[in-house]
């Protein structure tokens, strides 16, 4: 029983190094992309926009997905489709191909992020304490490789394909391999055996079935706003710091690259002890303090007066949004035991709304008004996680706010429990 959460374990956290690896192949080398696509200016927002709002139809499928199949098997076969479209843009050379990659790169990915957040959540109940941190961690673990995979692909002049095709070759059967351990908790299915958590699988699967109704709005959508708020954040980093750095505040090209590196391994290193704060302090007091350090780290970046004072407000960034969009998700499916599932993917969807919103809207007000005033925007929207953290207080008898207990598991039939 044990052996087989940790298995599931390992290999969910797998799962979102491998995304994390693939995103940041994709992402870093857009230029590369536009460069060998012959993709105007002018039509290359359309392509970038395009990605995200077909990941949220995605998310919406996934929904309806789980319904009928397990997470594990969501997950189990998006992820190939994930890696073999990032293979599929860089070897291409007619707009169309690169249009098609795409589209079937944002619609898998859709369904990635939310069926492996959907296990990250159902397997954080079955632990009885707060593990969905760590999931991230992976994930930006695989951010930084992919990044360092991207610039000695750029360094060396590498083509797209030679880039991208060692990472496939290795990453898909690892993944099809480690996919072979993913356990739904409380869904059953292909994955090594079901994990019943309280109820039983059945029990889990019907209230999934029945979860349309079960997933109100109206108490979910703090948690959207709160999503979106650390997504507009996220994107500002990654879209802005460069630019604000050398533009602004005057630092060199190679400086003006430092920003984003060091916002990535401080979201590994603050998700990486996340789950110990959780665990001592409780989800409502480590989402505040992470608003309250982002708001603080935006407030540095809109006055500092060099690169270094910049560069240690996008630290700052790191460090408090680092642990509010892993929090939202587990907020989520506690709100919503019964009806996880639904929660994640109807939640997920709002990871591209502000995505989609957080870049254009910075470099609108910055070329309107000026970018440090831009920044005091996303810095009174983080500001929002903050009055929104009731949202993510468990109730007094499930795990977190120093009041974990242990929970019984039982994994498929005849099992001992945990």
């Amino acid at each position: 029983m044990t052996e087989t959460l940790r298995r599931g374990r390992a290999s969910l956290a797998f799962g979102f190094l491998v995304q994390g690896v693939t995103f940041a192949l994709l992402v870093t080398r857009i230029p590369a992309l536009q460069d060998q696509y012959g993709i105007s200016d002018g039509l290359l927002p359309v392509f970038l926009a395009a990605v995200p709002i077909l990941a949220g139809v995605g998310s919406v499928c996934t929904e309806r997905l789980v319904r009928h199949a397990p997470p594990s098997r969501v997950l189990r076969w998006s992820q190939p489709v994930v890696l073999l479209s990032l293979l599929g843009a860089g070897a291409g050379d007619s707009v169309w191909q690169v249009a098609v990659a795409l589209g079937a790169f944002g619609l898998a990915v859709g369904a990635l992020d939310a069926s492996m957040n959907m296990l990250g959540v159902s397997l954080q109940r079955a632990y009885g304490r707060s593990i969905m941190l760590g999931f991230h961690a992976a994930y930006s673990l695989g951010g930084i490789v992919g990044a360092s995979l991207a610039w000695v692909g750029a360094h060396w002049d590498l083509s797209l394909l030679v880039s991208y095709l060692p990472v496939v070759i290795v990453l898909l059967p690892a993944a099809l391999v480690g996919s072979r351990w993913y356990v739904d908790a409380g869904g059953g299915g292909e994955s090594g055996g079901g994990v019943e958590v309280g109820g039983g699988t059945e029990a889990g699967r019907g209230a999934a079935e029945g979860a349309g109704g079960g997933v109100g709005l109206k108490v979910l959508w703090p948690l959207c706003l709160v999503m979106t708020c650390a997504y507009i954040g996220d994107s500002t980093v990654s879209n802005w710091s460069a630019k604000y750095l050398q533009d602004v505040l005057g630092s060199s090209e190679q400086l003006a690259t430092v920003p984003y590196n060091v916002y990535m391994v401080m979201n590994l290193l603050g998700r990486g002890v996340g789950d110990l704060g959780v665990r001592r302090f409780g989800a409502v007091a480590v989402v505040r303090w992470g608003a309250v350090i982002g708001a603080v780290g935006f407030g540095v970046v809109a006055v500092a007066p060099g690169a270094w004072t910049g560069i240690l407000g996008f630290t700052l960034l790191g460090v408090g949004l680092c642990v509010i969009v892993p929090q939202t998700f587990a907020a989520a499916g506690r709100l919503f035991p019964r009806a996880s599932d639904t929660a994640v993917a109807r939640l997920n969807i709002f990871n591209y709304v502000g995505f989609l919103i957080g870049s254009p809207l910075v470099g609108g007000l910055g070329d309107a008004w000026n970018y440090r005033g831009a920044m005091v925007v996303p810095m009174v929207l983080v500001l929002v996680t903050f009055w929104s953290a009731r949202s993510f207080a468990p109730e007094p008898d499930r795990y977190g706010d120093g009041h974990e207990r242990p929970r019984t598991t039982d994994v498929g039939r005849g099992s001992n429990g945990l």
